[in-house]
């Protein structure tokens, strides 16, 4: 779901930039405070791993495109804030380099996928594992529906950040890209669920330590 360059009015992109830049400041004080030696070549595989698969992406009707997200999948791994952070750097690269997403768009980009996506869903993750069984089922669960919301919520703003600027009628562009983006939405959850599946069994002690005792303890089993 990046915005291209032209899309957005001057208000809209220097309003998304300020809370984008301000959650990315606070996410790289929290890093250097809190984040472990043994998360750190984490960051660094999730973030290639997450560039890589957003790069596959299709255009949409309306100037945008989808693709798969991976920002819940990064704030249950590394945190709210810090996924975040990776989510900024993956898409100043995209912007950067290979022109994916305008620069005037930046901070709606990070905005959408970062603090709402991944920051913002990472809520919806804890609510419902607060509810759910505290089995492995459970906590599959709570990340596979929040992962779905990530990606149907960050297309919803990414609709109405087009309707601010005045470029597209709400009334078109959120049934559109939200209808899209459910359908997406299927796929965010089911890969959130294969790569946490797959670090359960390689590295359970890296889903562990984001994980309440009683959770990470059936986690281990």
């Amino acid at each position: 779901m990046h915005i291209p360059p032209g899309y957005l009015s001057s208000e809209v992109a220097v309003g998304t930039y300020v809370v984008g830049v301000g959650v990315c400041t606070a996410a790289v004080w929290k890093a250097n405070r809190d984040l472990s030696e043994k998360q750190i070549p984490l960051l660094g595989v999730m973030a290639a791993f997450v560039f890589a698969a957003q790069m596959l992406n299709f255009p949409i009707p309306g100037g945008t495109s989808g693709h798969f997200l991976g920002a819940l999948m990064l704030a249950v791994l590394l945190g709210p804030l810090t996924a975040c952070l990776v989510m900024a750097v993956v898409l100043a690269v995209q912007c950067l380099g290979f022109a994916d997403g305008g620069l005037d768009a930046l901070g709606a980009n990070i905005f959408n996928m970062g603090v709402v996506a991944g920051a913002g869903c990472y809520y919806v993750y804890v609510f419902l594992k607060r509810f759910l069984p505290k089995t492995r089922a459970g906590f599959l669960a709570s990340a596979a529906v929040a992962a779905w919301f990530s990606i149907v919520l960050s297309s919803a703003f990414c609709a109405v950040e087009l309707w601010l600027s005045g470029k597209l009628p709400l009334g078109v562009t959120l049934p559109l890209m939200v209808g899209i983006h459910s359908v997406i939405g299927l796929g965010e959850a089911a890969v959130t669920v294969g790569v946490l599946t797959v670090l359960m069994e390689a590295r359970p002690d890296l889903v562990r330590d984001r994980l309440s005792t009683r959770t990470a303890a059936m986690v281990a089993e």
